[in-house]
């Protein structure tokens, strides 16, 4: 809906007012329809709240915070939150509750003045972004980094901890960033800053941290209740006014939404796919769209021109595209955006459902290579596991990982191992990569991602059920495998979806390559064993080993660096 950004600081140190403008023109692509800013000047702070505004429906233009001056109280809201003024009412009423008693995807910042108190808050799974820094007793906050960067006095500098632990992980975990001091406010979390301290409540945990608990309910009626819950779900999202599309990926979940989302009229669909090449799944999502009477758009894409992209949507990424088919999603998302505003998507059913290879495997115990829980949860992200990043780092990369931190990995005691992973990933894997990356590849096209899999009453109904409705043999998501066969024709349900493959391997040339991260100008060199880097580079480019995954990895960190001119 929109990008927010703004500032707590005493008013000697406080930005001039008109640094505002810089900081919302970084984040316009969120809110091209209109801008606006308040600013408040008490005792202690002077205040300002900037937003930017994407228009849904026919709601009026305009595009400012809601300003209530005889109240002293500002909102800037990023969100599917319609009515800001009721949300301040809400607010006076109920104080902090009412985070708590919000739905959908959200983020805030909240300045009531006469509480000399700043709230931002988030929702539960973390479909909405907020990064805060703090620095000399003020607080400065943005929906997106590369906002918090025009802001006067703060100065980019590389987190080398975070930089191992995105060798380690393929992301960075929260709330940590690539850089330091700046921070990402945990989902279903918000903070409070007053009277000089900073508190943080979380007032959600997905429910797969504890063990299952509710009455257990046959399968046929838990199917029953799931389907009921999703189209509630689906229904919510279509009911903004907003023109909506879908993105097809020939997969049952997409499919499944689409079904339900065509009972309240006609959807527009997309799906992609790269040219000269045979796509089944692309094919697939075309009759499925053709089944519901869609209208449906496919977006071709030539392999050869997207490394020319990488530095741009690493840009918009505001991180390292920690794999290659995160590129097709914002071409995908350009292209509904030229016809809707708002697009649903499957973001978070396989970590709902257990739709993973690695869900079956902990769901049933089967031996897994070395090390504890916590270690195989990470290495199923792709990246590097702790001997690995041994070889690799170069001493100015040692330091405490966040694997030797509790959070994401406390799980109640009793949890089962399918509910451990699960949790692992809804709070971890989930907000600060897939999340992340589709609402950055998607509002870089001024289009709004919905996830109607993520809606937290329907995530707390699946937690109640036992593990056999999620995976079941060696199949996962069963119970939307159940529920789809009331939605499909057979024809339709029985199809794998891999997604967009773009063909990496080719793109990793030898000169990109031997210049990023070989070359004089290589920023990220210096982080490595010179020595193990080389090998692997030598090895891939003669055909010897394929490490395209970690040389992947590598490249994009090294463009990122030189996206902030970092080094």
């Amino acid at each position: 809906m929109s990008g927010i950004a703004g500032w707590m600081a005493k008013p000697h140190l406080a930005p001039d007012d008109g640094a505002m403008a810089a900081v919302l023109e970084a984040i316009a692509h969120r809110g091209p329809d209109g801008a606006g800013a308040c600013a408040f000047q008490g005792a202690r702070y002077r205040v300002v709240l900037g937003q930017r505004r994407l228009a849904l429906g026919d709601s009026a233009s305009g595009g400012g915070p809601c300003c209530d001056q005889a109240a002293e109280i500002g909102l800037a809201l990023d969100g599917e939150i319609d009515n800001a003024e009721a949300l301040l009412r809400a607010y006076r009423s109920r104080d902090t509750e009412v985070v708590a008693r919000l739905s959908g995807a959200f983020a805030f910042a909240l300045w009531d003045a006469r509480k000399e108190r700043l709230l931002l808050a988030r929702d539960r799974f973390g479909e909405k972004p907020l990064y805060y820094c703090e620095s000399g007793g003020s607080v400065f906050f943005a929906s997106e980094i590369r906002a918090l960067l025009k802001i006067p006095g703060i100065r980019p500098e590389v987190d080398l901890r975070a930089v191992r632990d995105y060798l380690a992980w393929r992301y960075v975990p929260g709330p940590g960033t690539l850089l330091k001091g700046i921070h990402k406010l945990a989902p279903g979390s918000y903070t409070l800053w007053q009277l000089g301290r900073r508190r943080e409540v979380r007032y959600w945990t997905a429910p797969d941290r504890e063990p299952r608990a509710g009455a257990e309910a046959p399968a046929g009626d838990a199917v029953e209740g799931f389907l009921e819950r999703l189209e509630d779900a689906v229904t919510a999202h279509l009911a903004s006014g907003a023109s909506v599309g879908a993105f097809l990926s020939g997969g049952l979940d997409s499919s499944v939404l689409l079904a339900l989302a065509s009972r309240h009229g006609k959807v527009k669909t997309f799906a992609v796919g790269f040219t000269g090449e045979h796509s089944e799944e692309r094919a697939h999502a075309a009759k499925v769209a053709q089944h519901f009477g869609a209208e449906h758009h496919e977006v071709l894409l030539a392999p050869a021109e997207l490394p020319a992209k990488l530095a741009e949507l690493v840009a918009c990424r505001g991180a390292p595209l920690a794999e290659p088919a995160d590129l097709p999603l914002y071409f995908l998302a350009r292209e509904a955006a030229r016809s809707v505003k708002v697009a649903l998507t499957a973001e978070g059913s396989d970590e709902l459902l257990g739709g993973r290879r690695s869900h079956v495997m902990e769901r049933f115990g089967w031996p897994l290579a070395g090390g504890d829980w916590r270690s195989r949860c990470v290495r199923t992200l792709g990246g590097l596991d702790p001997a690995q990043c041994d070889r690799l780092a170069a001493p100015v990369l040692n330091g405490a990982s966040v694997l030797d931190t509790k959070s994401p990995f406390d799980a109640a005691e009793g949890t089962s191992r399918l509910r451990r992973i699960l949790y692992f990933e809804q709070a971890s894997r989930l907000p600060d990569h897939l999340l992340e990356r589709t609402d950055r590849l998607t509002m870089a096209a001024s289009l709004e991602a919905r996830a109607p899999f993520l809606d937290h009453r329907l995530a707390h109904y699946v937690s109640a059920l036992p593990d056999e409705l999620r995976v079941r043999g060696l199949r996962g998501k069963w119970i939307l495998r159940q529920a789809a066969r009331t939605l499909l024709p057979k024809a339709l349900r029985l199809r794998p979806k891999p997604g967009p493959r773009p063909p990496a391997r080719d793109w990793l040339g030898r000169e990109l390559l031997l210049e990023h991260l070989h070359g004089a100008a290589s920023l990220t060199r210096g982080y490595y064993n010179a020595a193990v880097l080389d090998r692997v580079l030598d090895e891939h480019l003669k055909g010897r080993q394929n490490h395209q995954q970690l040389i992947w990895m590598l490249l994009n960190l090294e463009i990122w660096h030189r996206s902030y001119r970092l080094g």
